[in-house]
């Protein structure tokens, strides 16, 4: 028969060709670990996903010490942190997000009841860095350069550590014996806190104090001002002064009746510790809409909880007396507020200005190298080093949001940067893997489950006082809590893939070491993939030679 004829099957080339029986794998599952959002929303860096893992197996402390290797103060991050990491959370997706602060909150309460302490420090370098501010940033970076072994000395100019968290934040949000049970911890790894010492030649400061490396993290310390006429110029006061004076001990005279001009967190706070202080009315006034208030929604809904009165677009034209003219506003056409012309008149004994904060850069315009912003913030590289060799920035004085929670990431990152320096290397971040969103998760596996909610005294009585609004989780709620995570990205041994696979490929390694693919056996099926609910396994193409 003729060799071209199509009636015969060509013999097959057993040498070089592909497998023509049995099950032929073009594709391999591989374990891997994404990004969970709530770590890659979180300033401070802390890797959530871990402790909350710890939190709901019981195991405290464990839970307590992942934490805190990122951010030093829990029990002050669960109460004034705006958890940015709960607007990324995948669980909201399916009922509400996971209340990440309010375990994290337990947490730091049940060490500082537990007198937990840090890990001992690494052995000492013989480097010494000066530390220009104990708010926030400048604790957090004292706290991770004492754990890696250096000399850190902190000058503030302030009567007693804690900056704008003592200073900033009233006490019915964040109880004086936390912030202090929280910076003693971070003293006792060596921190030296020099109070009542303002900076005011750095160049100076480092040269007398042989300080090989600076941080300079002070905070926003002086109001904006704004120039409004007033026959009466003393019923005008400034916020931050305001707040300073009340957490200092003082009672100011305000007043019955206060009026407070701005929109900010601020704002909210002077309006809310003015009814403290026993002003029956107080009243917040403000140019823009609710939406366009740099306040976090909860505080303005607070605020209003507690009595209080918002006008939106409104400005306070003149004070004249008891009254002031405030002027109605509206938005233009690209939703910019507009004056129209028409006045109100309100009636106020004390006009509280809360209208914006700024760092005191004086002491820094002689430094060589440094640069400012045209508001006064400090120019910083990637790395948080200013124009100066060995001087870095941070906190409220660099360009960036204003929380308790960048701050403390800055003072995290500055630390990682100074210790590169000192050892006259570089510190170059790891990669992140993608991150790991609800689409890729298998939501069938997770039930429905309510978000625990935190008690919190009645909004009609608490306003007498300065005792904390809101209370913590019991061991139960936040071990519940904890266990709403979705372990988004992350294995958490659900055994699903050992279950399902029909070719008995998956090899589990024990606790806490998860499992491995025996590829002798693996068909690439792709049934683990499928049934995985965090998608803790990929599957890739098989690469053949």
């Amino acid at each position: 028969m003729d060799a071209r004829s199509p009636d015969l099957t060509p013999l097959p080339d057993l040498l070089h060709d592909r497998a023509r029986t049995g099950a032929v794998r073009d594709r391999r599952p591989v374990y891997l670990n994404l990004l969970p959002p709530c770590n890659d929303a979180c300033p401070a860096g802390e890797n959530i996903q871990a402790w909350l893992a710890a939190a709901q197996a019981g195991e405290h402390e464990r839970a307590w010490r992942i934490l805190v290797a990122d951010n030093p103060m829990p029990a002050i991050h669960g109460r004034v942190c705006y958890h940015p990491c709960e607007n990324a959370c995948n669980r909201a997706h399916l009922d509400s997000s996971v209340s990440i602060h309010s375990v994290e909150r337990f947490l730091g309460d049940l060490a500082i009841a537990r007198g937990w302490a840090f890990d001992p420090p690494a052995a000492p370098t013989g480097r010494r860095v000066l530390v220009v501010g104990a708010g926030p940033s400048g604790l957090s970076a004292a706290y991770h350069l004492a754990r890696l072994g250096h000399r850190v000395v902190v000058h503030d100019a302030g009567a007693e550590p804690g900056g704008m968290m003592r200073y900033g934040i009233p006490a019915y949000r964040l109880p004086r014996d936390v912030l202090a049970a929280e910076i003693a911890r971070i003293q006792a790894l060596g921190v030296e806190i020099v109070t009542g010492h303002p900076v005011r030649d750095l160049v100076a400061e480092r040269a007398e104090g042989r300080f090989d490396a600076v941080f300079v993290a002070v905070g926003a310390h002086l109001s904006k001002r704004v120039d409004i006429p007033a026959r009466e110029a003393g019923r005008i006061v400034d916020a931050v002064g305001f707040l300073r004076s009340v957490a200092a001990g003082e009672r100011p005279a305000i007043g019955r009746r206060v009026a407070v001009y701005g929109g900010g967190n601020t704002a909210m706070d002077a309006a809310r510790v003015a009814r403290r202080l026993g002003a029956d009315e107080a009243v917040i006034v403000y140019r823009r809409t609710r939406g366009q208030m740099p306040a976090h929604p909860e505080e303005a809904e607070e605020a209003e909880r507690e009595g209080i009165t918002i006008n939106w677009l409104r400005t306070i034209q003149a004070v004249d007396g008891p009254d002031l003219t405030v002027e109605v506003m509206e938005l233009d056409a690209e939703g910019r507020p507009v004056p129209t012309g028409r006045t109100e008149t309100l009636s106020a004994d004390t006009v509280i200005l809360a209208l914006g904060q700024r760092c005191d850069v004086t002491f820094l315009r002689g430094v060589p190298g440094v640069r400012f912003t045209p508001d006064d913030t400090v120019v910083v590289s990637p790395s948080l080093m200013t124009g100066c060799p060995g001087v870095f920035a941070g906190g409220d004085l660099v360009p960036a949001e204003r929380t308790v929670t960048v701050g403390v990431g800055h003072g995290r990152t500055a630390a990682r940067h100074i210790d590169a320096y000192l050892r006259a290397s570089t510190y170059e971040p790891p990669a992140a893997p993608r991150t790991a969103g609800f689409g890729d998760l298998h939501p069938w596996y997770f039930g429905d489950n309510a978000r625990r909610a935190q008690p919190e005294r009645d909004a009609a009585t608490r306003t007498g006082d300065f005792a904390e609004i809101v209370g913590g989780l019991d061991p139960d709620a936040a071990r519940y809590e904890a266990g709403r995570c979705l372990s988004c990205g992350t294995c958490f041994e659900c055994d699903g893939c050992l279950g399902s696979c029909p070719e008995d490929a998956i090899v589990k390694l024990g606790p806490g070491r998860g499992y491995r693919i025996d590829t002798a056996r693996c068909t690439g099926c792709g049934t683990c993939f499928d049934q995985c609910p965090v998608h803790a396994i990929e599957l890739i193409p098989e690469v053949t030679s």
